[in-house]
């Protein structure tokens, strides 16, 4: 171990996080997670369905847990939390709200999205031309009665 083990720690540091636990307990805890990781790479072949979705799934879970709760150390920085998930939420809306008018358009100042326009296109015409932007929606189709003519 090297000094800085020994010395005391600031209140709120990681050295605070880190000393409540000694080494050995992460080496088992590594280990746990290295047996999780053979069983859900053997579980699958077994080729038992139930098996392979658990193994798939619900060891998954499990080792996520067991990496958050004692590698993370979310319990230290709490505060820090939820500014980061307000954070992350405002670029994700800035993202999409930046990105989503040019996506939604088929065509703009300089650039034309054809594999959209053209997929539009081959809509319209499977669909007999029915669309906002197909045929006359009043107009009655080709060979129909009036409303009328008696059938």
């Amino acid at each position: 171990m090297s000094d800085t083990a020994h010395a005391p720690a600031a209140p709120g540091s990681h050295a605070v996080a880190h000393a409540s636990h000694p080494d050995s307990f992460y080496v088992k805890i590594w280990g746990v997670l290295l047996v999780l990781l053979v069983v859900s790479v053997v579980g699958p072949e077994l080729g038992i369905r139930v098996v392979t979705l658990f193994t798939a799934f619900g060891i998954a879970v499990v080792k996520a847990y067991l990496v958050i709760k004692n590698f993370m150390h979310l319990g230290v920085e709490k505060k820090y939390v939820a500014y980061l998930l307000l954070t992350m939420l405002a670029l994700m809306v800035v993202m999409v709200g930046g990105v989503g008018p040019d996506v939604l358009r088929h065509q703009g100042t300089n650039w034309d999205n054809v594999a959209a326009k053209k997929a539009v296109e081959a809509g319209l015409k499977a669909g007999g031309g029915h669309g906002e932007h197909g045929a006359d929606h009043g107009a009655p189709a080709p060979g129909a009665a009036s409303p009328g003519e008696a059938h």
